[in-house]
């Protein structure tokens, strides 16, 4: 009986794991958001890292992993399906960056603050909250995941959680940056199936928010998109974080240029499935 009961506390004990949102790997919580199940390789990895499986509303809509000491995403992985919608008005905070027995879904720093008596300091401690982003002066606030490549209501409000930000140029925001959001994943992805894309920012040596939040040195993007069961197209830009351009690459070139960046092994952003070329 003793021994059924210890059964029982372990499987129930892993089926709470298996709904935890920050998680220990992608792989086995959200594989879905990655080209056959693949997320990047370590090389991207710092030094603090949290893996969010983004859960709002108890469903999972992207990945992010995040670097809980700069307080922003390295990078951001989702599939894009774009569907016109409002832009919510809204934003949230990972209550498990604060601890694991706090909420498995975002939230507003409000209700976290009135349900459970806790400081702004205390949710802040591994995560920016929205104090840091008040004040900016040619910046603000820019998604990895943006809302318009999300098809309904929900999956556009689960992007505006602060932990798949990071400050950006704002020209760059609202220029070449937004136009390759817009128009340039639209024409790239015509006749594809599914399209997974992995979208991420480099850090840079400077810090807004009195040293808090990283300001990243480049953004960057990449996508991988199924013609269909054998073929496979993939694209990929980079962007500095202080103009307004966007370059065009090759997989393969960002990768190279990232692990030139990171200064650490081989980069790999897809599963070798997803032509380099």
């Amino acid at each position: 009986m003793l021994s059924l009961l210890l059964l029982l506390q372990v499987l129930l004990s892993c089926l709470w794991l298996g709904h935890s949102e920050v998680v220990t790997s992608f792989e086995s919580s959200c594989p879905q958001f990655f080209f056959q199940k693949t997320p990047p390789n370590e090389a991207l990895e710092p030094e603090n890292p949290a893996w969010i499986c983004q859960r709002y509303e108890n469903r999972y809509y992207f990945a992010t992993l995040y670097d809980r000491s700069r307080r922003i995403p390295v990078y951001s992985a989702y599939l894009y399906k774009p569907v016109a919608g409002k832009r919510p008005n809204i934003w949230l905070v990972e209550p498990q960056l604060i601890g694991p027995t706090y909420p498995k879904t975002m939230e507003r720093e409000q209700n976290l603050l009135n349900e459970f008596h806790i400081s702004i300091e205390e949710i802040g401690k591994h995560q920016a909250v929205l104090q840091d982003y008040r004040n900016l002066k040619g910046l603000n606030r820019g998604h990895l995941s943006p809302c318009s490549h999300h098809p309904d209501s929900n999956s556009k409000t689960a992007t505006f959680t602060l932990t798949n930000i990071v400050p950006q140029n704002e020209k760059l925001n609202g220029g070449a940056w937004k136009k390759y959001e817009q128009e340039t994943m639209i024409r790239n992805t015509q006749g594809c199936k599914n399209t997974y894309v992995v979208v991420g920012a480099v850090p840079g040596n400077n810090y807004i928010a009195k040293g808090r939040v990283n300001k990243p040195s480049y953004i960057w993007a990449s996508a991988c998109c199924e013609v269909n069961a054998k073929d496979r197209k993939t694209w990929a830009v980079i962007a500095e974080n202080d103009k307004d351009e966007v370059k065009l690459l090759t997989l393969g070139e960002l990768e190279h240029r990232l692990t030139q960046l990171y200064g650490r092994s081989q980069v790999s952003l897809f599963d070798s499935g997803c032509p380099r070329k």
